[in-house]
């Protein structure tokens, strides 16, 4: 099993696309949309090929405007009866099975939360793979909350008898109590903040309409250092992806490529996931023939626009859809451990960031949307 891997994105198959990044670059600093730049822009800024080559600036400006309006599709799951030609993903097979992984229980809401929408409003069969328990990630005062509970819950409806449950909640209460800043969470604890995120997950899958037997928490290894710094990727973080993935069969896989994650945990599971595929490809599977991978950024950054290959628009109140499911991460939200130089909070940044795109793809021409979410195609 390859092991070394190490996330790179390869944009080489994109058709076209230097002359993508240019032309939106003359747009950006000309101030201008696609379809109203001049001879005279490509020439002021040494873009004379580009007129030479297609025989005017209207032809330049038509052949990236078609392939920009080529990215954009309601349909992330390809639109049954409808020529795909020009379309991002094929009609056919629908329904498609999919499997969205997310490495920590709020990636998938936070970055893609739109399309799972999409996907499940249109039919698909939908999958969500959490790949880590996202524990640490979990604030004590999130611990404390749920243990009143519990201890409450015991007292009303069992009289107080339960003793696994006072045991527990009185050893937890007192970690809690006695801990330094700098101490690391005992297992107990670990596994109390591992279930409040499934227990959340559950909540914003349930809100998009995924049933439980669709929702998978991997508790990939490599995390469950306790502490911020992660163990070494193993065969044991692999088998569970390649696992499910031979399980399912699925023709769409949407992986995370957030490799500015400041923690290294998108990286991991990123190449815990490829590493899986290239496994199943050395196994000779079937299915990965009628396979495609798209890939999503998250709260740290976002595709560049020369690079995306699908567009995904949502609509002021699917935006507002969007948000309700990353808001059911409550323990995320203001008292998140690990929120970063960033103040604004998760769902803010998912919004900023698809307004940006929508924004952008609205500056050079094309359609106006509230928002966007932006893929691009991973090469199996």
């Amino acid at each position: 099993m390859n092991l070394n891997l190490t996330s790179t994105i390869n944009f080489d198959h994109i058709p076209n696309r230097e002359l993508r990044k240019d032309v939106i670059g003359l747009c950006l600093k000309t101030g201008k949309p696609l379809l109203k730049l001049s001879t005279r822009d490509y020439v002021e800024n040494g873009m004379q090929r580009l007129i030479d080559q297609f025989g005017s600036a209207g032809l330049v400006n038509i052949e990236v405007f078609n392939i920009l309006q080529r990215t954009i599709t309601g349909w992330p799951g390809g639109k049954p009866g409808a020529d795909d030609a020009y379309r991002p993903e094929r009609a056919l097979p629908y329904p498609k099975r999919v499997v969205v992984f997310s490495p920590h229980p709020d990636d998938d809401v936070i970055s893609m939360g739109g399309t799972i929408r999409r996907l499940m409003q249109q039919g698909h069969d939908v999958h969500i793979a959490y790949e880590t328990s996202g524990n640490i990630a979990v604030g004590d005062e999130e611990v404390s909350r749920f243990m009143h509970f519990i201890n409450g819950f015991n007292k009303l409806f069992a009289n107080g008898s339960d003793e696994v449950i006072k045991h527990s909640y009185q050893h937890v209460k007192a970690f809690l109590k006695n801990k330094k800043a700098d101490d690391l969470d005992n297992p107990a604890v670990l596994t109390l903040k591992g279930l409040i995120r499934r227990g959340e997950a559950r909540l914003a899958c349930a809100y998009n309409g995924i049933t439980s037997d669709h929702i998978h928490f991997l508790d990939l290894p490599f995390y469950e250092s306790g502490k911020i710094e992660k163990l070494p990727m193993s065969e044991a973080d692999v088998r569970p992806i390649q696992q499910l993935i031979a399980e399912v069969q699925p023709h769409q896989i949407y992986v995370a490529a957030d490799l500015a994650d400041p923690h290294g945990t998108h990286r991991k599971c990123t190449d815990a996931v490829l590493a899986a595929i290239d496994e199943e490809r050395q196994a000779g599977a079937a299915w990965l023939n009628d396979c495609r991978v798209w890939m999503y950024r998250g709260a740290w950054a976002e595709w560049e626009i020369e690079n995306i290959e699908m567009c995904v628009p949502m609509s002021p109140e699917e935006l507002r859809e969007k948000r309700n499911a990353i808001l059911r991460h409550q323990s995320q939200m203001e008292s998140a451990p690990f929120m970063g130089n960033d103040e604004r909070l998760f769902w803010q940044r998912a919004e900023d960031r698809n307004r940006a795109t929508a924004k952008l793809y609205d500056d050079l021409g094309l359609a106006c949307y509230e928002a966007m979410e932006a893929f691009v195609e991973y090469k199996i």
